[in-house]
Order: C-alpha cells, then sequence, then structure tokens
C-alpha cells in the first residue's frame, strides 16, 4: 500500500513550511523539506548554486519514494517554480503508485509578502534568506502550472487554519 504525496509550493515567505510541518504533524505524515536538505549540502562545504539545488530536489524525491513504498504519506515544501521541478514529484507517484496533490500557496497583497518574507528567521547558516528583490524576480519567472493545482492564499489564512482546510480536502487514513 502507497501513501499520497502533496506537494506544498509556492515562492519563498508564503508559509510552506510552517502549513506543511503542521499538517504532517496532525497526519503522521513524513515532512520532507527542500531547504532543510540544501543546507544539509551546503554545511558539508559544497559551492552554493542550482547544482546544489537540483541535487536537493532528487535526494527529495528519493526519500519521499522510499516513505510512499512504505505506506507514508509525505509532505513535501518547496518552491516548486518550474516544470523540471514538479517533475521530480510526479515521477515519485508514478513509481510508487501514490496519489499526488498539488498545493500552491501565495500571498495577495505583495506588501505583506515582503512583510512575512523580511520578518522570518529560519536559523539556516548556509542557505540564507532570499531578497526581496530575488523573491520579485522569482515571481516573474514561475512556471505556470500545467497540472491540476490547489490554490490557497494565506493573506487571511494562518498556517493551521490552512492545514486544517487540506485535512478537510484529502482523504487521510
Amino acid at each position: 500500500m502507497t501513501g499520497q504525496l502533496i506537494a506544498i509550493s509556492g515562492l519563498p515567505g508564503v508559509g510552506k513550511t510552517s502549513v506543511a510541518e503542521i499538517l504532517a504533524a496532525r497526519t503522521r505524515s513524513v515532512h520532507l523539506s527542500i531547504d532543510a536538505v540544501e543546507e544539509s549540502i551546503l554545511a558539508c562545504g559544497l559551492p552554493s548554486g542550482w547544482q546544489v539545488g537540483v541535487a536537493a530536489y532528487e535526494a527529495v524525491g528519493a526519500m519521499a519514494e522510499q516513505n510512499l513504498r512504505l505506506g507514508h504519506d509525505v509532505i513535501v515544501d518547496a518552491v516548486n517554480d518550474s516544470e523540471e521541478a514538479r517533475q521530480t514529484w510526479r515521477t515519485a507517484a508514478s513509481r510508487t503508485g501514490a496519489h499526488l496533490y498539488f498545493v500552491h500557496l501565495v500571498i495577495s497583497d505583495v506588501g505583506e509578502h515582503e512583510r512575512r518574507l523580511m520578518g522570518r528567521k529560519r536559523g539556516f547558516v548556509h542557505v540564507g534568506e532570499p531578497r526581496w528583490s530575488d523573491v520579485q524576480r522569482r515571481r516573474t519567472e514561475y512556471a505556470a502550472w500545467t497540472s491540476d493545482v490547489l490554490e490557497v492564499d494565506t493573506l487571511s489564512h494562518g498556517a493551521d487554519e490552512v492545514a486544517r482546510a487540506l485535512i478537510e480536502r484529502f482523504s487521510w487514513r
């Protein structure tokens, strides 16, 4: 029996990790974070860049597949701003027979998005926090969704409320 794979997606600062952590705790699912894996890779002394980001996606994809085969539900939090990144989760679901759901978090108020981004402190030493200009650039480059996706605006919905809504939306064993 395989689990379900939920990919929590969106730009930095929209609440992906907060929602994923709450959702995983409440559903006893496995939570896998691209940023945490990238932090570990960079801590080994590898130079920051595109290749480390791809390695993080591939490592998390392998961990997701392993846990799905064990029958665990898996919640991944990642920006997922390209079709190549999203294909990682499609492949993991296809190889394991898991149901895949994409959730795209947004903040409809740009000023509030900037405030949340600038106010967060995740404790990473190597990954670092993106500048607002980096997030704005990524917004313009964010690939359109070609798969079914549930879009959730976190402007007026806290992480707890979003997690509760996702639990109601998806079937949990």
